[in-house]
């Protein structure tokens, strides 16, 4: 007999341990609390289980657990961590499982750690014992953030799976596409003077309406060179979000920021789109040397696209009986594609639950979940 715990009391520990990940180290903390209930339970199961440090982070870990012999087999995965919740907002604790109206409330029901509550549960009645290729499950770390998580298992390549799906809640659709994300701070740096003698100082918003004029030429570049049909919005898009110069009317400006949100499209490498923004400002670069700095605001995500066509896409997609699907939002998708398998964007409940105060996951989701994880898992590990 399993000492695996039932699935609400599973999804209500899950959500009683907080997994924040933010960028604020006052906010920030260690995943160890998640990884520690995983471990148990998926021990307990017979799975080889595994924690790995992950570089570059806050004491986060990656959990990965293994069950069954051969090679390829299926892998499962998710994040343990979780965006800040808006203290005040919330209308019960968002550590607190809470159920009503068919729903469980909590901060992480919905993305994504009741994921990994639901893939236990499946588990259970599955013979084990009939396993011809191995099952992986991967719960990374620092997704809402950095996703060095799910970068650093894809470079340690330590597992080979044919196939893979990531639990995001995406209404139990597969999804085989999406768009990356790129975000950069750009720094004019000038030097300030008194209004009434211009020629003693240089106007760091004058610089900065130059910059912004070159970025739209870029953005009309890329609306017209890239293009994907299957988005909604088909190229990649640019938006300036935020810009700051100044402190007073009469006073030359000597700094100005600009900070900009750019959407690439598959095809596009955040190291090229970089360049291409180095290349579009190196014409004031040039006029202006060492008064344009440019640096990402926080590390990007690359887009990811895999086939609609594909043998496992065309499975899933009869499995859930939703046809493959694109979205705009980024995913682990492409770090984990790096691993070599056939991999897809699939779970339970809606993205617009995703980062919101009240967050839930209809409880109709439960069941469908846990019988279509029974099926792919059969189809990748036993049949």
């Amino acid at each position: 007999m399993t000492k695996t715990p039932d699935l609400k009391t599973s999804f209500t520990q899950l959500i009683a341990t907080p997994s924040i990940s933010a960028f604020e180290i006052d906010q920030d903390m260690s995943n160890q609390g998640v990884i520690d209930l995983l471990h148990t339970w998926f021990d307990d199961l017979g799975f080889q289980c595994k924690v790995q440090a992950v570089p570059n982070s806050r004491n986060k870990h990656n959990f990965i657990a293994s069950f069954g012999p051969g090679s390829g087999g299926l892998l499962l995965a998710g994040h343990t961590d979780t965006v800040p919740f808006d203290e005040g907002r919330w209308s019960q604790d968002p550590f607190t499982l809470t159920e009503k109206d068919n729903r469980w409330y909590g901060l992480g029901t919905c993305d994504m750690k009741g994921f990994f509550a639901l893939i236990l549960e499946a588990l259970k009645d599955m013979p084990l014992e009939k396993f011809k290729h191995p099952l992986h499950i991967l719960a990374s770390a620092d997704e809402e953030t950095t996703m060095n998580g799910a970068k650093a298992f894809a470079e340690a390549k330590s597992i080979s799976p044919d196939y893979a799906i990531i639990g995001e809640p995406t209404s139990l659709k597969p999804v085989y596409m999406h768009k990356g994300h790129l975000t950069q701070g750009i720094r004019v740096t000038g030097r300030s003077g008194h209004s009434s003698d211009p020629a003693k100082g240089l106007n760091a918003i004058e610089i900065m309406h130059q910059v912004i004029g070159q970025l739209l030429k870029l953005k009309q570049h890329l609306a017209e060179n890239y293009r994907e049909d299957a988005f909604s919005v088909p190229y990649p898009t640019m938006n300036l979000g935020h810009v700051h110069g100044g402190d007073a009317a009469n006073r030359i400006c000597g700094c100005c920021d600009l900070h900009i949100d750019i959407r690439p499209l598959p095809g596009l490498a955040l190291e090229e789109l970089e360049q291409l923004v180095l290349n579009y400002l190196a014409p004031i670069s040039s006029q202006y040397p060492g008064s344009i700095q440019v640096a990402p605001l926080y590390p990007g995500s690359e887009p990811f696209a895999a086939s609609a066509e594909s043998s496992w896409s065309k499975l899933v997609a009869e499995l859930s009986a939703s046809q493959p699907e694109v979205v705009n939002y980024a995913t682990e998708a492409p770090y984990i594609a790096k691993l070599g398998c056939q991999t897809l964007v699939l779970g339970p409940g809606s993205i617009e639950q995703a980062h919101q105060a009240d967050e839930f996951l209809d409880t109709a989701y439960l069941k469908q979940t846990v019988e279509l994880l029974k099926k792919l898992i059969y189809h990748a590990c036993i049949k």
